[in-house]
């Protein structure tokens, strides 16, 4: 599947006392990749759980800081689903600056319906094995 792509600038709130990124606004950056993934997929997460049929919540993060991201930088964040399974979902995700990468993780999803565990609706697992629409 191609990556999603997702654009985010850095503004002040985001840094330090240095002026690097604090590392858990990595962690926030992704979580917006992951739900515009979906969004381009024409999987409506706010939708679905207004209704309380079913949501995503992170069950395990691995993240590698390699270089920091300073204040104005614009940075995409690259999504890519690795694994879907019944209940979870794997993707790894990138974080960059005009080509150099500054985060990389793997992340896992789990499936949650009307407040725990269970399997993903069938149709938004048929849209993840379909990837990304062209226009995406």
């Amino acid at each position: 599947m191609r990556p999603h792509l997702f654009s985010v600038r850095v503004y002040y709130e985001d840094t330090d006392f240095s002026g690097a990124v604090y590392h858990a606004n990595y962690a926030r950056f992704m979580e917006r990749g992951r739900t515009e993934m979906l969004r381009a997929l024409g999987v409506e997460q706010g939708a679905a759980m207004a209704g309380e049929a079913f949501g995503f919540v992170v069950r395990s993060i691995g993240i590698e800081f390699l270089k920091p991201a300073r204040m104005d930088d614009l940075l995409t964040v690259e999504t890519t689903p690795v694994e879907i399974g019944g209940a979870t979902m794997t993707l790894d995700q990138r974080v960059s600056r005009g080509g150099e990468i500054l985060a990389t993780a793997r992340v896992r999803v789990a499936c949650v319906v009307r407040g725990k565990a269970g399997r993903m609706p069938r149709e938004v697992r048929e849209k993840l094995a379909r990837g990304l629409p062209e226009d995406a």
